[in-house]
């Protein structure tokens, strides 16, 4: 497809690329979007993400996360897109992956340099001292306990009401801003802040390529080319072409 020769030039041309990631490019590897049909706000109700509701409702909210959420997230494996992008990246063709995605997929497929603007799920936070521990050293069927102070662990991902990661955040801007190219890959731009990063990019001149199955906020607006394609067809495409 003339779409992917172009990106194919495009990334060669570059400077300064960047991977955007959303949750589509993980749906492959089994793990299911927050939106759409299979999504997982018509599994689990959108309260159970909230950090209040998370406190107060500690049993409940856990009894959730355990009853498939985790096992599928933590047993998940990278899949096409997410090894390619890692290969981009040793080429050096990639500078940085910012994701929106909570599965560590991107780390797991050997990338360096990844963004999380919204926490990993492999690891938990302490709700009293901070402490940080990996979650696949927890029974996750109760709610695990700090080993220092015994307060209640949380996923160390952004809940509803909770800031997102500081640092993550400023370079993912940073990043969006001088790169001149951004591949967006399974976004579909409705998940704020995280979505004004694009616009960064675009303010930057940079060329703005979409692998998507199907449009989304930033195609008529953003993108200079669209690969309407799922996310490992495509970059297996990319890769080898």
């Amino acid at each position: 497809m003339e779409c992917i020769k172009k990106t194919v030039v495009a990334l060669k041309n570059s400077k300064y690329a960047v991977a955007f990631t959303g949750a589509g490019i993980s749906v492959e590897s089994g793990i299911a979007p927050f939106r759409g049909e299979h999504g997982i706000w018509n599994k689990y109700e959108e309260r159970l993400w909230e950090i209040n509701y998370f406190i107060q409702h500690t049993k409940e909210t856990w009894d959730m996360l355990c009853g498939g959420f985790y096992d599928t997230l933590l047993k998940a494996k990278p899949n096409v897109a997410h090894i390619a992008l890692a290969n981009l990246e040793k080429k050096g063709q990639l500078k940085t992956i910012i994701t929106q995605n909570i599965d560590d997929l991107h780390k797991k497929a050997g990338s360096k340099t990844v963004y999380e603007l919204h926490g990993n799920a492999s690891r938990l936070r302490c709700t009293n001292d901070n402490s940080n521990y990996f979650a696949k050293d927890f029974n996750l069927k109760a709610a695990p306990r700090c080993k220092i102070c015994n307060a209640i662990l949380k996923p160390d991902f952004v809940f509803f009401g909770e800031m997102l990661p500081e640092y993550d955040m400023h370079m993912s801007v940073e990043a969006a801003s001088k790169c001149d190219l951004m591949l967006i890959i399974g976004s579909a731009g409705v998940v704020h802040p995280a979505a004004s990063l694009p616009y960064h990019a675009k303010r930057n001149n940079a060329v703005i390529i979409e692998i998507n199955p199907n449009t989304s906020i930033f195609t008529n607006e953003l993108v200079n080319i669209f690969i309407p394609m799922k996310s490992g067809e495509a970059m297996y495409k990319i890769e080898n072409y």
